[in-house]
């Protein structure tokens, strides 16, 4: 695709185009931050009126039975489950990512210590997304049993670190900063190797890139709604656990949901089976319904297809970026091997922070993660190739203008 035209061109043949109507996007915004939260399907403000003024409103109290809401973690994982390569019983939407992590953190500790209880290391990467880190460390402080955690970084490559002491491994799929991803099967297959268990944190990896985790062999993961599964901000996480784990023990947020009779109101806690001992407390039905409709969106295409045209898209964003920004101290961060990376495409500038303002102030949203780093999601359900020729073009004329030097521009904003 060497122009504009041409883009028009592939946008008119793709399969995919079609899905962009569903979604409520602004007049005159590029948006290229569906990496970090993902746009509103249109059905999100007939269903939170919905909820709020049927279900709620006139049904009360009576909706945990008639409007389904006591069963809508399970029901909206079984519907994510075709997302993940997963059986439908074996998922629940339920809570933040970081308190999954933590749930599915100290049931393979748990397990492990049941097997292997010298087995007192958790590995992770110095590049993940700060909340895992944040939470192991957390674990380890509350366990006081002697774990410590091991980063994997450019000095202690992954496969040394994978020790004999070693009872969990936990990574993202797909780099939050980077975009790098993973070759899941062959992670998993060398840490099983080595009697580990492993989480795998999916938040910018659930419906951008096609995901097979039991195949893989995965033992636990966890991600989020409001990314590629444009589920709202802050829309409640997923959890997965395979089968063979679920009923090892009961995670330690062991809340009246979790329970095997929660309205028996029993004095003492006794785990349900399967998936659902990993819930916790009473669920945020509101929150929960707008998930539904990002996964509906979803669901209409084929996976295979949007990670054709995320690859695609990316690949043209890269080339334009290098042919038509060549003049800029720009670095791209992500991998070009397709097999290597998932659908945001990172790049550095020394005035990164600045320029993304400048972009934002222009109708381009993307966003800004330190060091430096200018995050673009290609996100196929909405974006299209002439979105993306677009989107360099603006680019280009801020560099070329110096528009990111301006006071507004460099003054850091709360979220960035």
């Amino acid at each position: 695709m060497k122009t504009r035209d041409d883009c028009l061109a592939a946008d008119r043949q793709d399969p995919l185009a079609h899905l962009k109507s569903q979604f409520a996007l602004p007049q005159g915004v590029l948006y290229l931050d569906g990496n970090s939260l993902g746009a509103q399907p249109v059905a999100a403000l007939a269903r939170a009126q919905e909820v709020v003024s049927q279900e709620w409103g006139q049904g009360l109290i009576r909706s945990w039975n008639t409007a389904g809401w006591f069963d809508l973690p399970a029901r909206l994982g079984a519907k994510l489950a075709p997302l993940l390569g997963v059986p439908g019983d074996d998922v629940v939407v339920t809570d933040s990512t970081s308190l999954n992590l933590f749930k599915v953190l100290a049931a393979a500790l748990r397990i492990q210590d049941s097997q292997a209880p010298e087995r007192r290391v958790i590995v992770s990467e110095r590049d993940n997304f700060p909340t895992v880190l944040y939470m192991i460390e957390g674990m380890i402080d509350f366990l006081k049993q002697g774990y410590s955690l091991r980063l994997v970084d450019e000095s202690l490559p992954l496969q040394e670190a994978l020790g004999d002491d070693v009872a969990v491994l936990l990574l993202s799929h797909v780099n939050y900063r980077s975009g790098a991803m993973y070759d899941m099967a062959a992670v998993s297959a060398m840490a099983h190797a080595q009697g580990a268990l492993v989480i795998w944190d999916l938040a910018h990896a659930a419906g951008a890139v096609p995901l097979a985790l039991q195949a893989d062999g995965a033992d636990f993961a966890v991600g989020c709604t409001y990314k590629y599964l444009n589920g709202g901000p802050g829309s409640p996480a997923f959890l997965w656990v395979a089968g063979q784990h679920q009923n090892a023990f009961w995670q330690p947020l062991s809340g009246w949901w979790s329970h095997a009779q929660p309205f028996a109101m029993s004095d003492r806690y006794a785990p349900a089976q399967g998936i659902r001992r990993y819930l916790c407390g009473t669920q945020p039905i509101t929150s929960l319904a707008m998930v539904e409709c990002g996964l509906d969106v979803a669901l209409q295409a084929d996976m295979a297809e949007v990670r054709r045209k995320s690859l695609a898209m990316s690949d043209l964003f890269i080339e334009l970026v290098r042919t038509r920004c060549a003049a800029h101290p720009l670095t791209l961060i992500t991998p070009e091997d397709h097999a290597a990376r998932g659908s945001h495409v990172s790049l550095r500038h020394p005035q990164g922070y600045a320029v993304m303002q400048a972009l934002i102030a222009r109708g381009l949203i993307g966003d800004y993660r330190e060091p430096e780093v200018l995050r673009f999601g290609l996100t196929p359900l909405y974006l299209g190739y002439a979105d993306v020729w677009d989107a360099v073009e603006i680019l280009r004329d801020v560099l070329d203008t110096r528009a990111w030097d301006r006071p507004a521009f460099l003054a850091r904003a709360q979220v960035t």
